[in-house]
């Protein structure tokens, strides 16, 4: 009734309907009837008093408002159950046809969605926390900047941590989210604070978290080791809910907002210099909106209550999960690495840090490698690999040549014209020539390389089939009779063509 007394007062002052109008206490409709109301009760005159709310109101009833029962209204037990669940309105009106054969429209049931969830808004608890107890982290996006290592302009990232109760933060431009560049911008950050908050509370980023669940979320194992080797605490958020970590949200908006625009980047070593400055003197220095309070000078108390740094920093090790391919060797970032050929087709664990790579069966260390970063190279231990393996990698042309002279000439020629032939690769076959004499003896071997030269077939199936059937004593047949059988299959045979009058 406020509204009304203000209009009647205006009234009896002789202010204008036009005037009152825009003021914008009323529309002139209604300013008019309100006016000949006061007129009738003598409202307007300056010696009767104004009336009392209650006569307003008797006067000027609100108009009733009319509400039509929706559609979904019967259903709204279950389509209760469905906003809880997290379920949209399309899909709930879908599901109302389907199931019910619903007639209403889809914005029935949407208005009857929104009218539910008005009816029973979310509440939230400001967080507080106590100094040294907690920081923030998270990602944002960041500049497009040219690459130092490529020169290509590539997109980038800003990792930004918060000291939950001063406020004061670190923050660095990044190129990557992996789980190696996690593990080093907290290093960087617990060297910047000169400290280590007791818990980190985070996101469910993938270089941290490798499943994320409401009450029992799987940790990422490096993540889980880098957290132990600190004597910090992970806490992550639940899903779909980051206002847990509402500061650092705001401290990422913030670098974004105010560091990032108008400014000119040569490069990330750059970019990160510049913002090491803006920390200091700009961010540092002011007035934060909920603390209203300097971040650096809150930090200079809470400094002293964080953990201290790790006497030897520990290796920021990543660990992945490998499988043993039939090579004998397990792959990571494009690299190989051997481990013993028993392995093969098992998972294991690979432990990467910055100068060597370890490979675990459960808790058990396989094997140790230095690690490679050129993608394609390989670190091989002849110990890992089979014996087939070891022995073909080993029993190269020139083994099979210095083998096969201790065995005698005949043996060696038919060696040397395996390894040499211009075609063909024939080292399978040298190796297993050479292996013969295991079975058969070097006599045997070579006077079987020498009935194999006659016949010029010095192919391992021939100079094995030989030996198998025992014909290397047998005797060799004389050049004439080979000269004889060229004339029976060349000039004299019973089906031999005529070809001299082909020429005619």
């Amino acid at each position: 009734m406020y509204q009304y007394r203000q209009i009647i007062v205006r009234l009896r002052q002789g202010d204008s309907i036009r005037g009152i109008s825009q003021a914008k206490l009323a529309d002139r409709k209604k300013i008019r009837l309100i006016r000949d109301v006061a007129l009738k009760q003598g409202w307007l005159a300056l010696d009767n008093a104004l009336p009392s709310d209650d006569e307003l109101a008797g006067f000027f009833k609100p108009k009733a408002v009319f509400i039509t029962q929706s559609l979904a209204l019967p259903y709204r037990e279950q389509i209760e159950t469905w906003i809880k669940q997290g379920i949209q309105a399309s899909t709930i009106h879908a599901t109302l046809q389907r199931l019910h054969g619903f007639a209403g429209s889809y914005n029935a049931v949407q208005r009857f969605v929104k009218d539910i969830k008005s009816q029973a808004p979310v509440t939230t608890m400001m967080l507080t926390f106590q100094p040294g107890e907690c920081a923030q982290v998270d990602f944002g996006a960041g500049p497009l900047m040219i690459n130092d290592a490529t020169g290509e302009l590539v997109k980038t990232w800003i990792f930004v941590m918060v000291l939950a109760w001063s406020r004061h933060m670190y923050a660095e431009v990044i190129l990557h989210q992996d789980v190696e560049t996690w593990l080093g911008c907290h290093r960087r950050a617990f060297e910047w604070f000169n400290g280590v908050p007791k818990k980190i509370l985070i996101d469910n980023a993938k270089c941290a978290i490798t499943k994320a669940c409401y009450h029992d979320p799987v940790v990422q194992r490096s993540y889980g080791d880098f957290a132990e080797s600190y004597g910090f605490i992970i806490s992550a958020c639940p899903p779909y809910d980051p206002q847990k970590k509402g500061r650092v949200e705001a401290g990422v908006k913030y670098v974004k907002n105010s560091f990032v625009p108008l400014r000119d980047f040569k490069g990330l070593h750059d970019a990160n210099a510049q913002l090491k400055v803006w920390l200091l003197e700009t961010a540092g220095n002011r007035i934060h909106g909920s603390t209203r309070e300097q971040p650096l000078t809150l930090f200079a108390t809470e400094r002293h209550l964080l953990q201290l740094l790790p006497a030897n920093p520990p290796d920021c090790a990543r660990w992945e999960k490998v499988n043993v391919h039939a090579h004998c060797h397990v792959q990571f970032l494009k690299c190989h690495y051997s481990v013993p050929y028993s392995l093969v087709k098992q998972m294991l664990w690979l432990r990467a840090s910055e100068t060597t790579v370890r490979i675990y069966r459960e808790h058990e260390l396989i094997a140790i490698h230095p690690r490679l970063f050129n993608p394609g190279t390989k670190s091989t231990l002849s110990e890992h690999l089979s014996p087939d393996a070891l022995a073909y990698g080993q029993h190269d042309a020139a083994w099979c040549l210095e083998q096969a002279q201790t065995v005698g000439p005949q043996c060696f020629n038919v060696i040397h014209a395996l390894v040499t032939h211009t075609v063909m690769d024939f080292l399978r076959a040298a190796q297993s020539i050479i292996a013969l004499q295991n079975k058969y003896g070097a006599e045997r071997l070579e006077a079987a390389c020498l009935r194999a030269l006659v016949f010029d077939s010095g192919q391992y199936n021939t100079i094995k089939s030989i030996l198998k059937k025992g014909l290397e004593c047998s005797p060799v047949p004389d050049q004439d009779v080979f000269d004889t059988l060229t004339d029976i299959y060349t000039g004299k045979g019973r089906f031999c063509r005529d070809t001299s009058t082909l020429l005619q």
